[in-house]
C-alpha cells in the first residue's frame, strides 16, 4: 500500500519555493454543517511519523497526529458556512475555505499543493492540484487530518444543540438515520438547503 511522501514538496523546493503548504478540505458531501479546510506547512526536520490520508487512519491515530502537527507545524483551519455553500455552490465554497486556510497561516506560503483536480481561483500564490493528493503528499495528508478533526468536533458540538440527527456519528453525511431524522424532526438552520434531500423536504408537495 503506497503512503504519502515528500516527492511533490521536494520538486517544489527544487524550483525555488521555500514555504510549501499542503491544503485539503473535508465536508463536501454532508447535508449539514460547514465545509472545512486546513493548510499545513511542515517543518522538514519535524515531520510526524505515520502521516496518511485521514480516511485511512483510526480516530485515535488521527487525533494523536493532529496534536503532533499542531505542536510542530504551521497549521491553519478555515471554513465556509452553510449560507455560503447554498449561495455559491459546494465546490466554490470548499475553494473559499481553502483560500481562507492558506491566508490564515502564520507564515506566508509561496507554494500550495492542493488536494483535487482544481486550484482555487482566489489563491494568490503558485499552486498545484494533485488528484488523491492526501494519499500522495505528506503535506496534504497532514491537512486532511487537521481538517477532518476540526470539522468532526464542530459537528459533535452541533449534535448537542440539535439532538436526533446523529451528527456526532455521521458528521452530517446522509446516513439512513440522518435522512429519517430530517423527515421526522425537520430541517435545522445548519442544513444545506441547496442539497437535494434537504431541498425536497422544504419544497415537497404539501
Amino acid at each position: 500500500m503506497s503512503v504519502p511522501d515528500y516527492t511533490h514538496e521536494t520538486l517544489a523546493l527544487s524550483k525555488g519555493h521555500t514555504l510549501i503548504a499542503g491544503v485539503d478540505e473535508v465536508g463536501r458531501g454532508p447535508l449539514a454543517g460547514p465545509v472545512t479546510a486546513a493548510a499545513v506547512i511542515l517543518d522538514l526536520n519535524h515531520i510526524p511519523a505515520g502521516l496518511n490520508d485521514s480516511k485511512k487512519l483510526s480516530p485515535k491515530r488521527r487525533a494523536a497526529l493532529c496534536d503532533a502537527l499542531l505542536a510542530c507545524a504551521d497549521v491553519s483551519v478555515a471554513h465556509a458556512s452553510v449560507e455560503e455553500i447554498d449561495e455559491l455552490n459546494i465546490l466554490r465554497a470548499s475553494h473559499l475555505a481553502m483560500e481562507r486556510a492558506v491566508l490564515g497561516l502564520r507564515q506566508v506560503a509561496d507554494m500550495a499543493l492542493i488536494d483535487g483536480n482544481l486550484v482555487p481561483r482566489g489563491l494568490r500564490i503558485p499552486a498545484q492540484a494533485i488528484i488523491k493528493g492526501d494519499a500522495a503528499s505528506v503535506s496534504i495528508a497532514a491537512a486532511s487530518i487537521v481538517a477532518k478533526i476540526a470539522r468532526d468536533r464542530i459537528m459533535e458540538d452541533l449534535a448537542q444543540q440539535f439532538p436526533g440527527y446523529g451528527w456526532e456519528k455521521n458528521a452530517g453525511y446522509p446516513s439512513k438515520g440522518h435522512k429519517e431524522a430530517l423527515l421526522n424532526l425537520g430541517v435545522t438552520p445548519h442544513h444545506r438547503r441547496s442539497f437535494k434531500p434537504v431541498h425536497n423536504i422544504l419544497y415537497q408537495e404539501k
